[in-house]
C-alpha cells in the first residue's frame, strides 16, 4: 500500500513537463512580438527624429531613436532581453514553490530533531506542512522508513538501503523540474553578446556603405552612423549580463535545495541504521 501512490507520479511530473515547454514557447513567442511591436511604436515612434521622420536622423541625444537606427536586428535584441526576464521570474516562482511554506533550513532542523527523537509520524506531519520539493523528498524517505520499520524480518542493511534509494528517485523526479529553463537562461548568455555583436557589424557596414556612396565625407554622419551600430553591443551585452547573474543566482538556490534534501536523507538512513542494529 505504501508504494501506491508512486504510479501516477511520473505522469503528474510529465503533466507537469508539458506545460513547462508550453510555456517557454509561449513565452518566446511573445517575446518576440512584443519585441516588434516595440521596436515599430516605441522606438520608432516620430517624435524622436527631427522632423518627425522616422527616416531622419534621431533628435540630439535621443536613445530611443538610435536604438531604432540600429536596425532590423534590434527587436530580436529586445526579444532575447525581455526573455531573461520572463524565464528568470518564473524560475524564481517554481523554485521558491519547491522550498515551501516556510524556511528550509528550519524545517530541515526540525525534521532532523523530530527522526533523532523517533517522532517519524510528527515529522511526516511538517512535510505535509511544509510542502514543496524538499519536502516531498523528505516525505517519501519517512514513508520507507516506516514501511520498513513494519517489517522486523528484513535485513537492516538491504533496508537502509532501499530507503537511499527511496529518496534518490524521488529527488531524481523532483530535481529536473526545478532545472528546467535554465538552458535557455545559459544560452541567452552567448546569443545576446553574439546577437550584438552582429547588428553593430551589420550596422557599421550600412554606416561606411552610406559614407562611400554620398560623396564628401560627413564625420557627423559617419558618427551617427557607428553611434547607432553600437547600441546593438549596448543591448546584447546587457542581455548577457542580466543573463549570467540570473542563472548564477538560480543555481545557487537549486544547489541549497540538493544539499538540504541531502542532508535530511542522510538523517533518515543514519537514524535507521542506528536504531536497527
Amino acid at each position: 500500500m505504501a508504494n501506491a501512490p508512486k504510479t501516477s507520479t511520473p505522469a503528474k511530473k510529465q503533466e507537469s513537463g508539458n506545460s513547462g515547454n508550453l510555456f517557454a514557447s509561449l513565452a518566446i513567442i511573445i517575446c518576440f512580438a512584443v519585441g516588434i511591436v516595440v521596436y515599430k511604436f516605441v522606438l520608432g515612434d516620430p517624435s524622436n527624429f527631427i522632423d518627425n521622420n522616422p527616416e531622419n536622423q534621431p533628435l540630439p541625444g535621443n536613445y530611443m531613436g538610435m536604438m531604432y537606427h540600429g536596425g532590423p536586428v534590434i527587436p530580436v535584441l529586445l526579444s532575447l532581453f525581455m526573455m531573461v526576464f520572463v524565464f528568470a521570474v518564473e524560475r524564481f516562482i517554481v523554485i521558491g514553490r519547491a522550498s515551501g511554506t516556510g524556511n528550509v533550513g528550519n524545517f530541515v532542523r526540525k525534521v532532523q530533531s523530530l527522526i533523532n527523537g523517533g517522532g517519524i509520524d510528527s515529522a511526516i506531519v511538517e512535510c505535509d506542512k511544509q510542502k514543496g520539493s524538499v519536502a516531498n523528498v523528505v516525505k517519501a524517505g519517512l514513508l520507507k522508513y516506516k514501511d520498513v520499520s513494519a517489517n522486523p524480518g528484513l535485513d537492516s542493511e538491504k533496508s537502509a538501503i532501499a530507503i537511499q534509494k527511496e529518496i534518490e528517485e524521488t529527488t531524481a523526479l523532483e530535481m529536473p523540474m526545478l532545472e528546467k529553463n535554465l538552458n535557455v537562461l545559459a544560452t541567452l548568455v552567448s546569443i545576446g553578446t553574439l546577437t550584438g555583436l552582429l547588428g553593430t557589424v551589420t550596422g557599421m557596414i550600412r554606416a561606411f556603405a552610406a559614407l562611400a556612396t554620398g560623396g564628401a565625407p560627413d564625420s557627423a554622419q559617419l558618427a551617427n552612423g557607428i553611434s547607432e551600430a553600437l547600441m546593438c553591443t549596448a543591448t546584447g551585452i546587457a542581455t548577457s549580463t542580466f543573463a549570467i547573474v540570473f542563472y548564477n543566482m538560480l543555481t545557487a538556490k537549486i544547489d541549497k535545495l540538493t544539499y538540504s534534501i541531502d542532508e535530511a536523507g542522510f538523517s533518515i538512513v543514519q537514524t535507521y541504521a542506528a536504531n536497527h542494529k
